[in-house]
């Protein structure tokens, strides 16, 4: 069995339940013992920004901020790609603890020794 995970996370405030779910399975997966790292990109990198996350609910009521609390505080790697957060005006100083800013290189790195959900 597989025991890294890579979650790649595309899309952000614009679809609040995908963005949930996510973050969900990344803690859920480290939880049962995976080595886990979240990758966001495109609007997904939207959500590593300082104070947007505690906006961000599943229609099932759980916050993406709750499980990307889970994820600082255990150390898991939320990776958010460079040019997607340039091209939004948002560089390294407005991230939220723990996440940095990572390129498609280390993106595929981590892809060929993982198992990928990408949503």
């Amino acid at each position: 069995m597989q025991n890294n995970l890579l979650i790649i996370l595309a899309c952000g405030t614009d679809n609040p339940n995908r963005a949930t779910r996510a973050a969900f399975l990344a803690a859920a997966a480290h939880k049962e013992g995976r080595n886990v790292t979240l990758f966001l990109l495109d609007e997904g990198v939207y959500l590593a920004r300082k104070g947007i996350a505690t906006n961000v609910r599943a229609a099932t009521g759980d916050a993406f901020d709750d499980h990307l609390s889970y994820l600082q505080a255990h150390g898991v790697p939320i990776l958010v790609c460079t040019p997607c957060a340039k091209s939004r005006q948002f560089d390294t100083a407005d991230l939220v603890e723990g996440a940095r800013l990572a390129t498609a290189v280390e993106l595929i790195h981590l892809a060929g020794d993982a198992a990928v959900i990408s949503l």
